[in-house]
């Protein structure tokens, strides 16, 4: 017996192909529509407004669907308010210390919006700009295509970037995100997926209780503004030992000075298989209650854990339930932050020619 439908907000009963609903206006009166779409028991509703995941349902191990991805029901809070909830991240994710790099000879002075660095593109990143969006179904699997173009000189960024980024759900019910780009220009690209997981539903509570296993043996400590100080630090004998299945609450109050300056968890992992032909397993989440798991597989060589921490309760979700602090995590994958400053870090840049492209593939199961 397959997982069991039930009432809710995702208008895809008997549909195979994605459906396009409209999901409010901009200020200025631009249409944002949001994307429903659903294959192999995986539900996922995509906003044209930044690639933005609104909402992902996965059954439990007794079939009983819920959103495990936070999120609002609403533009004005998206444009607003949100702290990047399951948007498309670029040109830049993470930080660039003081905002700035400096490529052949020539220093790009960019976009600041977290202190005196640039977080996430700056504070007009992907995830502030409509997307256009193609939809398809092409044998067993179903998707969107989005294209958006950044102009040369865009929050400080050189070269005319075009990006092209495919979200795949396969008749498994995986969700694969493909990231393409090209430039005109040279430039640093470092694109990635900022969903906030809480698999016991979100809205539920902490994910403290969630157990996870990530596969480095070796982390980016940051220093106070969470830029990495380039080091490449051991896990082993600290709170960021993630090789064994732990849960998330089991060490993140110990008083680790990295911990400490980042309110928790809010760091780079340095995997252990390095940058990859093919996306391999990096990451598992579980959730002992409610049987759900997430498998993480990627060519990426970095992961960039959070925990969080900066979740104050100010903001109210799709359900209707405030978000505090611990009630869902980030497992970004990406290349580290910082790495056009940091010259033992492996190179983020794209000259013209050639095609950045990766793959990230989220398998679910309960």
């Amino acid at each position: 017996m397959g997982p069991r439908r039930e009432a809710g907000p995702f208008p895809w009963e008997g549909e195979t192909e994605p459906v396009k609903s409209l999901f409010g206006k901009l200020a200025d009166g631009t249409k944002v529509h949001r994307w429903s779409l659903e294959n192999g028991g995986t539900r996922l509703q995509v906003l044209d407004w930044g690639g933005v995941v609104q909402g992902l349902e996965i059954p439990d191990r007794k079939g009983r669907y819920a959103n495990v991805s936070l999120g609002f029901d609403n533009i004005d809070d998206y444009v607003a308010r949100t702290p990047y909830f399951g948007a498309l991240i670029g040109r830049y994710g993470n930080r660039m210390a003081e905002g700035r790099f400096t490529l052949d000879g020539e220093t790009y002075q960019l976009s600041v919006n977290d202190g005196v660095n640039s977080l996430h593109g700056g504070t007009q990143g992907f995830d502030k700009h409509i997307w256009d969006v193609e939809p398809f179904a092409e044998g067993s699997d179903v998707g969107l295509v989005l294209h958006r173009t950044s102009v040369d000189g865009e929050m400080g960024y050189p070269g005319t970037l075009k990006a092209k980024v495919t979200y795949t759900l396969t008749r498994h019910g995986d969700w694969i995100i493909d990231y393409e780009a090209t430039t005109d220009k040279a430039t640093v690209v470092n694109l990635t997926s900022h969903v906030y997981w809480n698999l016991a539903g979100e809205g539920s509570g902490t994910i403290e209780d969630h157990e996870l296993t990530i596969e480095a043996s070796r982390y980016t400590p940051t220093d106070t503004g969470l830029i990495p100080t380039g080091e490449l630090a051991t896990v082993a004998g600290t709170p960021f030992d993630f090789r064994r299945t732990k849960a998330i609450g089991r060490d993140i109050r110990d008083g680790h000075v990295q911990q400490v300056q980042a309110k928790g968890y809010d760091h780079n992992w340095v995997l252990d298989k390095g940058i990859t032909s093919k996306p391999e397993h990096v990451a598992t989440l579980r959730d002992p209650r409610s049987g759900r798991t997430l498998k993480i597989a990627t060519d990426q060589p970095g992961l960039q854990f959070y925990s969080g921490n900066f979740l104050d309760g100010t903001l109210t979700g799709t359900g209707g339930r405030s978000y505090r602090q611990g009630d869902a995590l980030c497992l970004e994958t990406q290349h580290f932050p910082d790495s056009p400053n940091q010259a033992n870090f492996p190179s983020t840049v794209l000259r013209p020619g050639q095609t950045y492209r990766t793959r990230t593939v989220h398998t679910f199961s309960a």
